[in-house]
């Protein structure tokens, strides 16, 4: 008993053992219906492969797209100028790309013509990369801070300089947003929000999307690291330590996504009234985002979930650690009462309290958003089975082993 629970105790003080129960969550997400809800004020348009084919043309015998298709990975400032001059039509209020914008050198030729659509975006937010250049002398860039900031900032991911940005043009008619996953705070289910740069607070590119959405200021904004952040319109965003949101994957679902082809469909058949057309016609004032599935340089389809699960105003909430505690009690003290029962009654009852505590987890994390601890309670269990049985078996051992000594010779 003891041991169960200081050593549940100890684990419970361990800041890295929340990324341990990752894993249990993630589980859930898999197996929960999640991204259910009315959908949220969110476009998500994937320019594919082969994005710009023609409508009844089809790949050749070798599944190779035609020849006027081209990579989503060498897409050129033509093809996005096309896509911008189409969504402009419907009235979004913020477009943004969440892949980096670098040209080909055969491309420069194009560029002006991309400039010239990118202008009349009314809010505009281009992917940029954060790099680890510590250098004091290189230029700052235009990187506004939170000037509104409580908390300890030593676990944020911390940069010195931007790695990849677009052109010089683009960023003085843009707002940039940076995409940066590190592998020691991000996951599948975990999206920093905030970054530490020069000292500095900065937003990631899913909080600057929403910013910008919202019409909201860094002077606006109120951020407590390691509890949440605070924008105007009653918002409040729980955030970890290190500056990341936990983030159900499936709540991309309540955007609504198209491809390019549709895109141009619906511009084409805007005036006339068509079918296509009507799909779009309450994008105003929506938050567009322009992807490159296709792209090996692209980041995980998580930022679309993100946005939408702050849109939504719906976040993932952990079952407060008073629950671990009763449940570390509970099976600690229910340990001598189990060296009472058989062996195979006692490994079935585990079984069976294992499956109704993951059915129960599903069952709250699907109605509630709030996910149950599985490593913690579901480990105590098995580890006081284990020692159940593990003592029995030694009792047993030595009871077999002892020796019946012969009455003294009289």
């Amino acid at each position: 008993m003891l041991v169960v629970v200081l050593l549940g105790i100890v684990l419970l003080r361990e800041p890295r053992f929340a990324h341990v129960e990752d894993g249990f969550l993630r589980w859930l997400l898999e197996h929960s219906p999640g991204g259910s809800g009315p959908p949220v004020p969110l476009i998500v348009v994937d320019i594919t492969r082969n994005a710009l084919m023609d409508p009844g043309s089809t790949p050749d015998a070798a599944g190779s797209p035609p020849a006027k298709s081209s990579s989503a990975g060498a897409a050129s400032p033509l093809e996005f100028a096309l896509f911008l001059q189409s969504v402009l039509d419907f009235q979004p209020s913020v477009i943004a790309f969440e892949n980096i914008l670098k040209w080909r050198e055969r491309d420069k030729d194009q560029e002006q013509i991309f400039l010239d659509q990118a202008m009349r975006v009314p809010k505009l937010l281009l992917a940029a990369e954060l790099g680890p250049t510590a250098d004091l002398d290189a230029p700052w860039g235009d990187i506004r801070g939170f000037s509104q900031v409580t908390g300890r900032r030593g676990d944020l991911a911390a940069f010195g300089g931007i790695a990849r940005q677009p052109n010089d043009d683009l960023r003085l008619i843009s707002t940039q947003g940076f995409i940066n996953l590190p592998e020691e705070i991000s996951s599948g289910i975990r999206v920093p929000l905030l970054f530490l740069y020069r000292g500095e607070v900065i937003p990631s590119f899913t909080l600057q999307a929403i910013m910008l959405w919202l019409r909201v200021t860094p002077a606006e904004v109120k951020v407590e690291v390691g509890s949440h952040i605070e924008l105007p319109q009653n918002r409040r965003i729980p955030v970890n330590r290190d500056g990341t949101l936990l983030v159900d994957p499936n709540a991309s679902s309540r955007a609504r996504r198209f491809t390019l082809n549709e895109l141009l469909l619906a511009a084409q058949q805007r005036d006339a009234g068509g079918a296509a057309a009507q799909r779009f016609s309450d994008l105003r004032d929506n938050l567009v985002l322009a992807r490159m599935p296709d792209n090996p340089l692209s980041p995980p389809d998580l930022f679309a979930a993100t946005i939408a699960s702050i849109q939504a105003n719906r976040y993932l909430q952990r079952i407060s650690p008073i629950f671990d505690c009763v449940v570390l009690l509970l099976v600690s003290g229910l340990v001598g009462a189990a060296s009472k029962v058989e062996r195979v009654d006692l490994v079935l009852c585990g079984t069976a309290i294992s499956a109704a505590y993951c059915l129960i987890a599903l069952g709250l994390l699907t109605r509630s958003n709030i996910w149950l601890p599985g490593v913690l309670p579901l480990g105590a269990i098995w580890f006081s089975i284990v020692a159940v049985l593990f003592f029995a078996k030694k009792e047993e051992a030595a009871r077999d082993a002892t020796i019946a000594l012969p009455p003294p010779a009289v």
